[in-house]
């Protein structure tokens, strides 16, 4: 577990996945078909993580494919607004086009429609991965939908071994999204290789559930996982906190209440608060509730990569909550 801390503390990652484009009506409060106005930013689980590891004060690179348009453009503008490293995102030709998701901005009767066909970001190949210097970098992070289709699949799993090569550990937000999949059983399987060959893993209740075959039996998983002591395990639980295993402990933490606008961006948020606050030298309690925190900021704002924390928003948030809630 060592090498694990060691790197994320380098506060320097490469990130592997998509980058795409959001929108959601505006005002808040409005429904998609009653909607006369949209706002729009960057989305997508990799580059949302991204993007708020580089406001709260840390580095990364992203490692993707966008659409050659002006979709694809906006993307990477986008990420370098934010400070990413863009040099690894590469267009690609033809009929592949970026992620687009409409999402709505409230809670309840939430609607939220992801266009994923000839998505551009699967298009990313061994030749992209192999572009990159792993030696570079403290860890290498990734969320789940990266696997579901080639050449991104197999490139990516090339990614890890790479980084194992160069010493560099392995991050793993499991991230299920059953729209991606050409079926459970297949990402149930893929999912549970990409776990057991990381160094830690993220994901929530029913995501353990899933690679597990029983959404009763996720805990158990997150427990298996974390058996040989190296890995940290995270099993988050929504508003019931998060369980935390790690240098042979279970840490269980609450969450900070907030007025929630959206469900969507936590667990983005989330990791991106909880890898920079272990680089930033908090032990790993702190960590998660810093990663806790972030979460509540995000969806209690319109947007997801917009909406993230930066140190100060952080900082601000903790200093005026009363929370978070008893484990």
């Amino acid at each position: 577990m060592s090498r694990l801390l060691n790197g994320i503390k380098a506060n320097n990652f490469v990130i592997i996945g998509r980058a795409g484009m959001d929108l959601f009506p505006d005002p808040p409060g409005s429904t998609t078909e009653t909607a006369q106005y949209m706002q729009v930013a960057l989305g997508g689980s990799s580059a949302n993580i991204a993007a708020g590891i580089c406001k709260l004060g840390g580095r990364a690179a992203l490692v993707t494919r966008v659409s050659d348009d002006s979709i694809g453009r906006y993307c990477v503008h986008q990420l370098e607004h934010y400070g990413v490293d863009a040099r690894y995102v590469t267009p690609v030709a033809g009929e592949y086009r970026n992620s687009l998701a409409v999402y709505e901005t409230r809670i309840k009767d939430h609607q939220s429609v992801i266009y994923r066909n000839g998505a551009a970001d699967f298009q990313m190949n061994q030749e992209d991965v192999t572009a990159v210097d792993y030696a570079g970098y403290g860890a290498l992070i990734t969320a789940g939908t990266v696997f579901a289709a080639q050449p991104s699949r197999s490139a990516t799993f090339h990614a890890f071994d790479l980084a194992r090569a160069a010493g560099v550990p392995v991050i793993f937000d499991v991230d299920y999204r059953p729209y991606s999949w050409s079926s459970a059983a297949e990402a149930s399987s893929v999912l549970s290789r990409a776990a057991e060959a990381s160094d830690m893993i993220v994901g929530n209740d029913e995501e353990f559930g899933f690679m597990a075959g029983d959404v009763e039996n996720g805990l158990n998983k997150a427990r298996e996982l974390a058996e040989d002591g190296d890995r940290i395990v995270v099993y988050k639980m929504g508003n019931k906190g998060a369980i935390t295993f790690a240098q042979g402990r279970e840490i269980r933490t609450g969450i900070y209440p907030v007025q929630a606008l959206k469900p969507t961006g936590a667990g983005d948020s989330f990791m991106a608060g909880f890898v920079t606050s272990i680089a930033n030298g908090h032990d790993i309690q702190t960590s998660i509730l810093r990663g806790s925190a972030c979460a509540s900021i995000t969806v209690s704002q319109p947007g997801c990569a917009p909406a993230m924390a930066n140190t100060a928003t952080l900082e601000t948030f903790l200093a005026n909550h009363s929370g978070p809630t008893s484990a």
